[in-house]
């Protein structure tokens, strides 16, 4: 698929070129500084926080089917992802520094890396007792303990990134 990454430049762009290309975006002097996802970040961690979804009792609450806190919590996040990314889709197409906004298609294909990498996951939740995206909130708050979930994360994501060109599709 040809995009135009901003009004200068056209590209072939693929779905492993996403990562490569967001990053290139992110050196450009004339872009908002990380500051800005920082405090975005912070920003969800308050929020995940005050919310208990980082509460291993909540999780717990949730898999055991004993309360509805969590569920309601994803049943809320699901519709309002839905309804940003098409607002974000047809109305501000542009990132605060002014690239496009692209969202590769994806092609399921057997589901084989689907199925693997959704039981990786749940391993990980299971094991853990945290889903990895409030791990920097668990760590903001004290819980110690996930360095060495984050770090795990980011060899899983590192060895997936040497891997995935050999990985089924």
């Amino acid at each position: 698929m040809t995009t135009s990454i901003d009004s200068r430049v056209d590209v072939e762009v693929d779905d492993d070129d996403v990562h490569e290309l967001s990053a290139e975006l992110l050196r450009d002097p004339g872009r908002p500084g990380y500051w800005v996802y920082l405090l975005v970040g912070v920003a969800f961690g308050v929020v995940l926080t005050k919310g208990e979804a980082i509460s291993w009792f909540r999780i717990q609450e949730m898999f055991r089917f004993q309360g509805f806190h969590m569920f309601g919590i994803f049943a809320t996040a699901l519709p309002t992802a839905i309804a940003g990314v098409q607002l974000l889709k047809r109305r501000w197409r542009r990132t605060l520094g002014g690239a496009p906004i692209v969202v590769p298609p994806k092609h399921l294909g057997s589901g084989v890396r689907y199925a693997a990498g959704g039981t990786i996951f749940g391993l990980g939740w299971a094991l853990t007792g945290a889903c990895p995206g409030p791990l920097f909130a668990l760590l903001g708050s004290g819980v110690t303990t996930m360095t060495v979930a984050i770090a795990s994360a980011m060899l899983g994501t590192w060895t997936y990134g040497r891997l995935r060109h050999r990985l089924p599709h």
